[in-house]
């Protein structure tokens, strides 16, 4: 068997989103490093496909003309200009991303499957600093003597990489993770799971993302996400701990509403189911839990920077993918990879940046439990232009997100003040 031992910099598992992301702006540092992924591209992910202003603004920083690349191809990319909330009680809210909208602005968001994206994304990580392995398979990882050594296999070659920096970017249930985190944590998972379908009637013309509390599906949600050549992906999520304690079947509810539900039934009649219906786990950014140490960090799912309330997992992924190059870039500067420096270069800053966003988003989850809530807001908001106003602010501004939390907030709406 030949076996080929290399040394690097740093070495990530997982050439996803996160990885990908964590690869490209390590290249733009000039800092050399190794990408393993076990798939080879393109290759697809269970997803909602749907692509936040936080997904925009990391592919700014990378390139500002990859957003121009994006915004020019509609046939693979759907621009998307806001989201349409559906109260339990089947009144829709349309809320822009953006209230100043002009004939010149481009959509904040958008939507593609995960198949394009994250081909997208990975023909990216081409440069002289990175050296990718796809279909690979990964046989050990330890480190020893504050090194990181990385055992995998490729075309039935073995290699031998030993590294100062591991990231992973290879998911909650990666090997990374298992490796250098104690599993014992519980972590706040959902379950999603997701379809495409073809012919569904009455989208919105500015591809609005769709939300609908539905009470077949409380306290979870059904979303329905635009996408090119008249497809969408539809999906249903909800909370593990719901899913078991009330017995739910997520597949039977979720078709159950599209056959039968009264705003949603006259709208799938002539569409078609294309592929299977899949499934998957989210592991939810809840609580603060640990997502580097001695020689490691964790991007991603694999670091649970799934929000809690929009179930968005793409944005957060490149987004940590980007302040792990950012890390390990004053690591290298530094010469220090232990897990004090990581969790001040890394943890805290995940934690300043996207803490109160979850935190926010956590209790917006919670209040999934109370259909009623819902539909007070909604009912509100549909006959005053001021708070449908001022909750599309809130998609933007955090402050004025944070005001969701607080009871003060539904006691003006209650007196109209």
């Amino acid at each position: 068997m030949t076996i080929k031992k290399l040394e690097t910099p740093v070495i990530i598992i997982g050439a996803g989103p996160a990885g990908a992301t964590t690869s490209i702006f390590l290249s733009k540092a000039g800092i050399h490093h190794i990408i393993i992924d076990k798939e080879k591209f393109p290759r697809d992910k269970v997803c909602g496909d749907a692509c936040s202003g936080k997904t925009a603004l990391v592919l700014r920083r990378a390139n500002p003309v990859w957003m121009e690349e994006i915004q020019a191809h509609e046939e693979t990319f759907t621009p998307s200009f806001g989201i349409t909330f559906v109260a339990p009680n089947g009144k829709p809210l349309d809320i822009p991303f953006t209230t100043t909208r002009t004939s010149e602005t481009k959509a904040p968001g958008f939507t593609v499957s995960r198949l394009v994206f994250d081909n997208y994304l990975f023909q990216k990580t081409s440069s002289p600093y990175a050296t990718v392995f796809e279909a690979a398979t990964i046989k050990n990882i330890e480190r020893n003597n504050n090194t990181v050594q990385v055992v995998f296999t490729e075309n039935d070659i073995t290699y031998q990489v030993a590294a100062k920096i591991i990231v992973g970017a290879d998911g909650d249930k990666g090997i990374v993770r298992k490796t250098f985190i104690n599993n014992s944590t519980p972590k706040a998972y959902a379950v999603g799971l997701r379809a495409y379908y073809q012919g569904i009637t009455a989208l919105h013309p500015d591809n609005y993302l769709e939300l609908h509390f539905l009470p077949e599906i409380q306290p979870g949600y059904f979303w329905i996400f635009p996408l090119p050549n008249g497809m969408a992906n539809v999906g249903a999520g909800i909370l593990s701990e719901t899913l078991r304690k009330k017995k739910i079947n997520l597949r039977e509810q979720m078709l159950n509403a599209i056959k039968n539900n009264p705003g949603l039934k006259h709208r799938f009649a002539n569409a078609k189911l294309v592929d299977k219906i899949q499934g998957w786990g989210l592991p939810m950014a809840t609580t603060r839990e640990p997502v580097s140490g001695d020689n490691f960090i964790l991007t991603g799912d694999a670091a649970s920077l799934i929000d809690p309330f929009s179930g968005e997992g793409i944005g957060n992924a490149l987004y940590s993918g980007m302040l792990a190059a950012e890390a390990i870039q004053k690591s290298i500067e530094q010469n220090n990879t232990t897990a004090p420096f990581f969790n001040t270069a890394y943890d805290d800053v995940v934690w300043k940046r996207l803490g109160d966003e979850f935190k926010i988003s956590t209790t917006l989850q919670r209040l999934c439990n109370y259909p009623w809530l819902f539909n007070f807001v909604v009912n509100k908001a549909y006959k005053s232009p001021s708070l449908k106003n001022t909750i599309s602010c809130m998609f933007t501004d955090m402050d004025l997100r944070d005001q969701l939390r607080k009871p003060s907030f539904y006691f003006k709406i209650l007196f109209n003040r």
